[in-house]
C-alpha cells in the first residue's frame, strides 16, 4: 500500500480531483467566449476595409470625381474604431481570465508541478467573476486596435485623399488649386487640410502613448532561447 502510494503523482495543492473537471470546463467556456469577441472585431475591421475600398473605388474611378467620399469614409471608419475599441474591452475581459488559468493552473499542471497560491490568482478570478468590470481603459483599447489594424487604413485614405487632389483632374496642379479642390461647400480647403492632418496626427499620438503600461491580457514578447538561432514567445 504504501509503495502504490507512492508511485502515484502527487495531487495539485488547493484543488481536489473532483474540482479539476469544473475547472476544465470554465476555461473551455471562457476559451469560447473570447472567439466569440475575436469573431467581432474581425467584422468591425472588415467593415472598416470594405468601406474604404469602395471608397476608393468611387473617388478614382473618374477624374471628375470628387474626393469627399474619402473624407466621409474616413469619420466612418473612426466610428468603427470606436465600436472596435469597446468590443475590444470585452474581449479582454475573456481573454485576461482564459490567459490567467492557463499561466496559473495549466502551466504547472502540464510541468507536473503543484498550483501555486501566493499571488492568490484564484481570488482575484472568484472576484472577477463577483464584481465584473473593465480590465483595461477605453483609451488603451482604442490604442491596440489603432497600431494593429486602423492606422494602415487611415494612411490609406489619407493618401488616396492627397494623390486624388494631386492628380485629378490636372496632375501636379499649384499650391493654390490644391486648396480649391479641397474646399467641401463654404469650408475653405486650408481647413479641410489642415482638419485632416490634425487628424492623423491626433490619432498616431493616441497609438505612442497608449503604447507604454499596456494591461491588456495576451500580448506576445519575442524572447531568446537556448538556440541563438531560434526565438519563443511569453506573455508579457
Amino acid at each position: 500500500m504504501d509503495e502504490q502510494r507512492a508511485a502515484d503523482p502527487p495531487k495539485p495543492s488547493g484543488f481536489e480531483n473532483s474540482s479539476l473537471a469544473p475547472l476544465a470546463h470554465l476555461y473551455r467556456g471562457e476559451l469560447y467566449r473570447s472567439k466569440i469577441w475575436r469573431t467581432r472585431l474581425d467584422a468591425t475591421t472588415n467593415w472598416a476595409v470594405a468601406t474604404t475600398g469602395i471608397a476608393v473605388s468611387v473617388t478614382f474611378s473618374d477624374r471628375d470625381n470628387s474626393p469627399l467620399p474619402l473624407l466621409l469614409v474616413g469619420m466612418l471608419v473612426v466610428v468603427f474604431l470606436v465600436i472596435e475599441g469597446r468590443r475590444y474591452r470585452y474581449f479582454d475581459i475573456w481573454r485576461s481570465r482564459v490567459r490567467l488559468m492557463e499561466t496559473r493552473m495549466y502551466g504547472p499542471l502540464l510541468r507536473g508541478q503543484p498550483f501555486e497560491f501566493d499571488d492568490a490568482w484564484n481570488h482575484h478570478l472568484a472576484d472577477d467573476y463577483d464584481h465584473l468590470h473593465f480590465h483595461i481603459t477605453r483609451a488603451e483599447a482604442v490604442g491596440r486596435r489603432l497600431r494593429r489594424n486602423y492606422l494602415w487604413i487611415f494612411l490609406v485614405l489619407g493618401l488616396s485623399y492627397l494623390g486624388k487632389l494631386l492628380i485629378h483632374p490636372d496632375p501636379f496642379p499649384s499650391f493654390g488649386q490644391v486648396l480649391e479642390r479641397a474646399q467641401v461647400g463654404p469650408i475653405p480647403g486650408g481647413w479641410v487640410l489642415g482638419a485632416l492632418l490634425a487628424g492623423e496626427a491626433t490619432l498616431v499620438v493616441l497609438a505612442v502613448l497608449t503604447l507604454r503600461g499596456q494591461k491588456a491580457a495576451g500580448r506576445i514578447e519575442l524572447v531568446p532561447t537556448s538556440d541563438p538561432g531560434r526565438t519563443s514567445a511569453r506573455d508579457e
